[in-house]
């Protein structure tokens, strides 16, 4: 029994750190990558797509990326749901190609991405301390019906102690990395 609640409760610390993983994604640097656009969406014919349903998109270089639309009349509907998306980013269009210059971060723009970074993180934290309190209650519940006896819960207790403590260090980990990540000029 104990095991199962064990088992469950890494599955979903292995879920929050794979959330914080996507929140890092949408937290762009001063460099070009593709999963930056995930969060555009586009209009293909009356329905909200994700731009990467519509277009190719790569790194021309470390500042630059290139959206390459598959169908030519969806050119100006691409680039302009990159226009109007928060991400702060200015298209150009040559063609049917669409070339995402990554201006560069200001100080300023990297002290707040690493704010909303560590605020990420802390919520990364919080979700871990949930799972680790669902699963001591499930521990206790086992214990008050005398399924498990004392030794066996405080055992168990500890197991999930010990499991939350390696997920807050991965996320640490993670926000270090985002950290530094950011702050490179």
């Amino acid at each position: 029994m104990i095991n199962d609640i064990k088992k469950d409760a890494e599955s979903r610390m292995k879920k929050t750190i794979e959330s914080l993983g996507a929140a890092f994604g949408k937290i762009r640097t001063g460099r070009a990558h593709p999963s930056i656009l995930d969060s555009v969406t586009v209009d293909y014919y009356g329905s909200q797509v994700p731009l990467n349903q519509v277009a190719n998109i790569t790194t021309e270089d470390a500042r630059t990326l290139t959206v390459v639309p598959w169908e030519k009349p969806m050119v100006p509907k691409v680039e302009k749901a990159i226009m109007t998306s928060d991400l702060g980013l200015n298209p150009s269009t040559a063609g049917d190609v669409i070339r995402v210059p990554m201006p560069m971060l200001t100080e300023e723009t990297r002290r707040g991405y690493t704010k909303q970074a560590r605020a990420e993180a802390e919520n990364a934290r919080v979700a871990l301390r949930n799972v680790r309190r669902d699963a001591n209650g499930d521990i206790k519940s086992l214990l008050k019906d005398k399924d498990i006896s004392e030794d066996d819960a405080r055992r168990g207790e500890d197991e999930i102690q010990k499991l939350t403590d390696k997920y807050v260090a991965e996320v640490d980990s993670a926000l270090e990395h985002k950290e530094t990540d950011l702050m490179q000029v």
